[in-house]
């Protein structure tokens, strides 16, 4: 791929919210060849596996997690033809309504954008090393992966 044609990645990994207008209109700038953007917002559920929720904690490893989100978009990248990508995904204790995480992808046309889109989040639930507590009126719990997580990740191996 010859440097003109390199799709901007980036990947953040923060405590803080973000804004998902911010963050399209960045995606988008100055590249007129982008004619599909594709994104993904997930946020923390009042209720899960019947368990009332009140906060979840996501923790990571600063370094280590940014390595491994990069290479997510590195082989969505290798899959599909993008002009861009954005991963924010964020850390610390959130609250049911909070976002955090966000997928942009970008690309000419809507199928590449949206197959790449669905391939990210889905090795993200499975790959990214993030390590969930779940905070209900009973205490804390650690999540672990869901096999639908596990069987949406296979489709794609």
């Amino acid at each position: 791929m010859s440097a003109e044609l390199t799709p901007r990645l980036s990947v953040a990994v923060q405590s803080e919210d973000f804004d998902l207008g911010r963050e399209y209109t960045a995606l988008l700038a100055n590249d007129r060849g982008i004619g599909a953007i594709v994104a993904f917002v997930g946020t923390v559920r009042d209720l899960n596996l019947a368990a009332d929720v009140v906060a979840l904690e996501l923790e990571h490893y600063p370094g280590m997690t940014e390595k491994s989100l990069r290479k997510i978009l590195d082989a969505a990248v290798e899959r599909w033809s993008l002009q861009g990508a954005r991963i924010v995904h964020r850390f610390g204790k959130m609250y049911p309504g909070d976002q955090i995480v966000m997928v942009l992808t970008a690309s000419a046309h809507r199928e590449d954008a949206y197959e790449a889109n669905r391939f990210v989040m889905d090795y993200l639930k499975t790959e990214a090393p993030f390590w969930k507590k779940e905070w209900s009126p009973d205490g804390a719990r650690w999540i672990e992966a869901r096999a639908s997580d596990e069987k949406a990740a296979a489709k794609w191996k």
